[in-house]
């Protein structure tokens, strides 16, 4: 057994692997796909989330890479893999491009270095490390990216794991200050809204039971974490909301670009 392989729990639900149960994945526990079960039962529509914000991260890296140019992504919080992974949607449009993806999770770490992989003209690489972890992961990614120049970071459904706002919103602030002017913020959130009551009844259920804990904030203090930055249209709104190519009902889970 390597190192990675014991420190997969298969004991409690974990949230990356509920993620993967939900958008039809195969790995994922017994354990898992009770939690999940449960958890949809009492919000019939968050399996839809799971869903809504993959096609979110689609639609941000093609506009990015496609309209913006940015050839450079550091995706933090990367959760398992499936279909149109970052570095593929990047790839596809430039093949030049570099991705470095961040994750704390060994399954995850497990399943990024057998699946991800990018094409011969860019470069696709995974750093083991804490959203916590600033400088690791500033220092490491710099082996890969040319911070010097425009990058997007990516951090989709991860900055939820950290419960204080303050530290939440310094993180992000680091991370970006780091970064060379024309980088892009893309950044998915679980929110709390006295629309969606059931959400705060699953979320409540998961923070029981599962791990790692999460927190959910407003619409108003997600729209935070993009002070100081030029925050595209249509602004933090639900994920299927930013720019789709149909419309599609609103999610529990919010979203913005912004840039530096």
């Amino acid at each position: 057994m390597t190192d990675i392989e014991s420190r997969i729990d298969t004991s409690r639900p974990h949230t990356a692997r509920i993620w993967n149960y939900w958008t039809g994945g195969k790995d994922n526990y017994p354990v898992d796909r009770e939690a999940g079960d449960r958890i949809r039962e009492l919000h019939p529509g968050i399996g839809e989330y799971a869903k809504a914000d993959r096609l979110f991260l689609g639609r941000a890296v093609r506009y990015l890479a496609g309209e913006r140019g940015i050839r450079q992504f550091l995706d933090i919080g990367t959760g398992l893999p499936s279909s149109d992974n970052t570095h593929e949607v990047a790839q596809r449009i430039a093949p030049e491009a570099r991705v470095v993806y961040v994750d704390n999770d060994p399954l995850v770490l497990a399943h990024a270095r057998a699946l991800l992989v990018g094409t011969p003209e860019g470069r696709t690489d995974y750093l083991d490390a804490d959203l916590r972890d600033v400088d690791t992961i500033l220092g490491a990614a710099a082996k890969t990216l040319d911070l010097s120049q425009p990058v997007a970071l990516m951090l989709l459904g991860v900055v939820i794991f950290v419960e204080d706002d303050e530290e939440s919103y310094a993180i992000v602030r680091r991370l970006m200050d780091a970064l060379a002017p024309g980088s892009h913020l893309v950044l998915s959130h679980t929110v709390t809204h006295p629309d969606m009551p059931d959400v705060d009844a699953a979320v409540a259920f998961w923070n029981e039971h599962g791990t790692p804990r999460l927190t959910q904030r407003t619409p108003e203090a997600i729209a935070r974490y993009f002070d100081g930055l030029e925050l595209l249209d249509p602004g933090v709104v639900s994920c299927s909301a930013w720019r789709p190519e149909t419309a599609a009902p609103d999610v529990a889970m919010y979203a913005g670009v912004g840039r530096r």
